[in-house]
């Protein structure tokens, strides 16, 4: 009666537990990046300015990045079930406190709680999934859950976003949460004794953090510029961004046709993301067409690198957790790395760019086919716009939803909109240029701590 009560309960946390806390692994990491489309729509509901809205990703990141190596040793060292479960249960509440912010200084202090209790989500089922079904697949699934997770947020939380509010991408958080808690306390590891400790391998860290702070580019800057930039919608957005997760998907599968190793899949990897973000740098129009190739290079790039360089970090290495700990911990340190050094360069290349398109704007309306009282309104009208809105591409629509112009010159009024939309989409394009070359930067000086400098050394000495 005993064995069939737990080869029943056996089934029950293969079939219900191992999926709910893969499920549980990628909302986590998700909302590193999930609110990105979300950020100007938050931007508009809270208020403030892109380098505070960038906060709201700034200190997720920052909070996980520190408190997950201490959170792994915790899991490691006593029962990680109850502190998992411990670790949903915040992230949950803290999900649904985001949700109900109503200023930008709330949201951000919510979010800060909602990755304390993510760095012992993970970490923790780590620890979990491997003990239920064994150690390759364990990592496989808890890498797999990251992967997807990272590459899906932002697609996500733009579809939320676009059909029902900000607000939906935390409230759909926390049914899943609440449901991984009982999963959680459904599985127990069993006692470790081992001496034995390895350090973290730095290499696979190292490029790992240099890689996110890359991709940080890719993901965040593409978002802004496609919404705050182009002016499409976060739906439409979404649907473009999609392109990067169903690259990264058939990624792996076309590495493993090639077989070309994991070193050389790594490197392949970085080129491919550098390449993107250089085409991205480099559009010839503000048509979203032209994004569709390079984030295919980048979802490419994603596929070939994250995976490898999460198992070369984990792999044979004990206490697992702490590995496990150290190569999230060098992901989010990353996404902060990247946010800290882009978020100040295209902010000041927003507001550099803003005397030039205004100096254009202004020779657009003056050599409009309208009469010079509608010039001047219509002057008066952008002025006001430009000035409310410094730091961010401003909606011109307004100015002309206010301008009472005759029927016959409704049209070129229109047309006048439309030249004026797209003075501020190049200009948009042309601000976020050196960001991206910078993301690309970063991409290729992932390449450097793979390179096997053991062996170059040899070479010489031999």
């Amino acid at each position: 009666m005993r064995t069939r009560w737990l080869s029943r309960k056996s089934v029950v946390v293969r079939r219900v537990a191992v999926p709910l806390l893969s499920l549980t692994v990628a909302v986590v990491l998700a909302d590193s990046a999930i609110v990105t489309l979300a950020l100007p729509e938050i931007l508009r509901h809270l208020g403030g300015t892109v380098a505070q809205v960038s906060w709201v990703l700034i200190a997720f990141n920052l909070v996980l990045a520190v408190v997950v190596v201490p959170a792994a040793w915790a899991c490691d060292r006593w029962n990680p079930a109850p502190m998992c479960a411990a670790g949903i249960a915040v992230f949950a509440a803290a999900s649904a406190s985001c949700a109900l912010a109503g200023t930008m200084e709330v949201l951000i202090a919510a979010r800060c709680v909602q990755a304390l209790g993510g760095a012992f989500v993970l970490v923790g089922c780590l620890e979990l999934l491997v003990a239920a079904t064994g150690e390759k697949r364990g990592l496989a699934l808890w890498t797999t859950a990251g992967v997807i997770g990272t590459a899906v947020g932002p697609v996500a939380g733009g579809l939320l976003t676009e059909a029902i509010s900000w607000q939906s991408i935390f409230v759909v958080q926390v049914p899943v949460a609440v449901l991984a808690v009982p999963a959680a306390l459904t599985i127990r590891r069993p006692s470790v004794h081992t001496a034995e400790t390895h350090r973290p391998v730095i290499a696979p860290n190292l490029a790992l953090l240099l890689l996110s702070a890359a991709l940080t580019a890719a993901l965040f800057l593409v978002v802004l510029l496609l919404v705050e930039g182009w002016g499409r919608s976060p739906a439409v957005a979404a649907l473009t961004v999609s392109v990067v997760p169903i690259a990264a998907f058939v990624a792996t599968p076309l590495a493993r046709r090639v077989r070309s190793g994991p070193r050389s899949e790594t490197a392949a990897g970085c080129l491919l993301i550098a390449g993107g973000l250089v085409a991205l740098a480099i559009p010839p129009s503000a048509n979203l067409a032209w994004t569709i190739a390079p984030q295919a290079l980048i979802g490419l790039g994603l596929g070939l690198t994250v995976d490898s360089l999460t198992f070369q970090a984990l792999r044979d290495r004990v206490p697992r957790a702490m590995h496990g700990g150290w190569t999230i911990g060098a992901r989010h340190a990353g996404v902060v790395l990247g946010l800290a050094i882009l978020t100040p360069v295209f902010t000041a290349d927003l507001v550099d760019a803003q005397a030039p398109a205004q100096e254009a704007i202004t020779g657009l309306v003056l050599d409009a086919p309208l009469p010079v009282k509608d010039k001047i309104a219509l002057a008066k009208g952008l002025s006001n716009q430009l000035a409310s809105e410094r730091g961010r591409v401003p909606d011109l629509h307004p100015a002309f939803a206010t301008l009472q112009v005759a029927p016959e010159q409704r049209q070129a009024a229109e047309a006048l909109e439309r030249s004026l939309d797209e003075q501020l989409e190049r200009a948009a394009t042309f601000a976020f240029r050196d960001s991206f070359l910078i993301g690309a930067g970063l991409a290729l000086a992932a390449l450097v701590p793979l390179i096997p400098f053991t062996a170059v050394r040899r070479r010489r000495h031999a």
